[in-house]
């Protein structure tokens, strides 16, 4: 086989392979070896049928068609490799020239990652804000932690924000009432904006019984982005009591004997917060500075499809219905044509990223360990409410397990920049990262991926060991006459 790479742009290939038909007897033989079992010919048993004859039954036109269909794939990776070619996506194939018993001849166009210039990573700076916990950090936190032991009482003053009141709605466009937007006896917290626009500003004042009619644009439903009247009444009004931020309370909500005690935690959990929040800071500052100074060409198919699919699962929710795509985007005070604008930016972008974090991964050797892997997969079925066993099933019959695989290695490469760099914040003081951005793993990726399946397995089987050995103690509980 010959193959011979032309490049049409800094992203993109055609790539012409030459194929004699002598390199394409292995491919004769597999096919009539399918062929034989699939063709019943009298005076011959299942896959015994001479090629002559079924090629007599099925037409030279209908063998050559399968072989050729079942070389391509194999003939266009083999011509990648050869070429030390890195495609992004599938190529599109054009057969040029087909003789019978002479040769195949076919284009492959396809998309490839770009030679990139990795700025000096060792020259970089990244700056970000310093960590600071204020007197108000903890006191808000000692509000939310007061506000989980509060108690609701009763009242017969107007509402007012903070309270907790319970409603009937109902809505109507054009005196025409709205059912999806009717309830009874909904809670809400009076002043938390969870609801709908104006909902807030109308119940306040409004004592148990009392209603009002005000105007408001829907935001969900088959009306969305449409002005409607709603109208609310405030079935019972209830405020929440505190109870005081004493040494008692400290003991009540937490392991402290004191407030003291409990606010010095409270501070170290502010901190904590603040501490991985400054870690998404320099993990996207980092990517922005690299960004800044790398020149990337895009890949124009690449960058394109991923604007279809961010559109494509956006008018999904609404069963492709452009018009309602449009309320739902008025709605949020944006419109169709922001939205594509800010979709091909953020595509852009998104291309753009992962072309210089592959890039990077290459030029430090980044190698991804199992456990990254299973590290990643086992966030990733909690997010997706999933035992780890059945989304490794998952990825692995979807073949997603390398798109995973990827996006792992460019966290590595991400964290290895920000090692790399010089890492301060405003006021000039050196950040320690190894905390949240450890030294990349350099085990074999393929015994890693091999090896995630025995770890979930393991971790699975400690988890029924734990259950049953539960199990075991509260039969035990349950005989005795302790109780705890």
């Amino acid at each position: 086989m010959k193959s011979t790479v032309e490049q049409l742009s800094p992203t993109r290939v055609r790539i012409n392979v030459e194929v004699p038909f002598t390199e394409l007897e292995p491919d004769f033989d597999r096919a009539f070896a399918q062929l034989a079992q699939q063709v019943r010919l009298p005076g011959f048993r299942p896959g015994k049928a001479p090629r002559k004859l079924l090629e007599a039954r099925i037409g030279r036109g209908a063998v050559l068609e399968q072989v050729v269909n079942d070389a391509l794939p194999s003939r266009y990776s083999e011509a990648v490799t050869t070429s030390e070619l890195r495609p992004l996506g599938q190529p599109d194939i054009e057969i040029t020239k087909l003789e019978d018993n002479n040769e195949l001849v076919f284009t492959a166009e396809v998309d490839i990652r770009p030679d990139i210039t990795i700025p000096d990573l060792e020259a970089l700076k990244i700056e970000v804000d310093p960590i600071e916990v204020t007197d108000e950090d903890v006191d808000t936190e000692l509000q939310n932690l007061r506000a989980r032991f509060g108690t609701l009482t009763g009242v017969e003053r107007p509402a007012q924000e903070g309270d907790f009141v319970s409603i009937d709605l109902s809505a109507s466009i054009d005196g025409n009432e709205v059912p999806d937007a009717k309830t009874e006896g909904l809670s809400h917290e009076v002043g938390s904006g969870q609801l709908i626009d104006g909902l807030d500003d109308a119940i306040v004042g409004l004592k148990e019984g009392e209603t009002k009619v005000f105007a408001t644009t829907l935001a969900a439903g088959e009306h969305a982005g449409e002005e409607a009247q709603v109208t609310v009444t405030v079935k019972s009004v209830k405020e929440r009591e505190l109870p005081e931020p004493d040494d008692e309370f400290a003991q009540l909500a937490s392991e402290f004997d004191t407030i003291d005690e409990l606010k010095a935690s409270l501070k170290d959990q502010v901190e904590r917060v603040k501490r991985v929040q400054q870690a998404e800071q320099i993990r996207d500052k980092a990517l922005e500075v690299l960004l800044e100074q790398t020149e990337v060409p895009l890949p124009e198919k690449i960058v394109q499809a991923q604007i279809d699919d961010t559109v494509h699962n956006a008018i999904h929710q609404l069963d492709h219905d452009e018009d309602a795509f449009a309320k739902a985007l008025e709605a949020q005070g944006s419109s169709r044509e922001e939205f594509d604008k800010d979709n091909k930016e953020n595509s852009e972008r998104a291309v753009k990223t992962q072309l210089v974090m592959d890039a990077i991964a290459d030029q430090l050797d980044v190698q991804v360990g199992q456990n990254d892997l299973t590290e990643r997969l086992v966030l990733m079925s909690r997010q997706y409410g999933l035992e780890p066993q059945q989304l490794l099933q998952y990825l692995q019959e979807n073949n997603q397990l390398p798109v995973m695989f990827a996006d792992v290695r460019r966290g590595l490469a991400v964290a290895a920049v920000v090692h790399t760099a010089t890492v301060t914040d405003t006021d000039g003081n050196v950040i320690d990262t190894t905390e949240f951005f450890g030294p990349p793993a350099t085990t074999d990726p393929a015994e890693a991926a091999a090896q995630i399946a025995a770890q979930v397995e393991a971790a699975a089987g400690e988890s029924s060991d734990t259950d049953a050995d539960t199990e075991t103690d509260q039969a035990d509980d349950d005989a005795s006459d302790d109780t705890k």
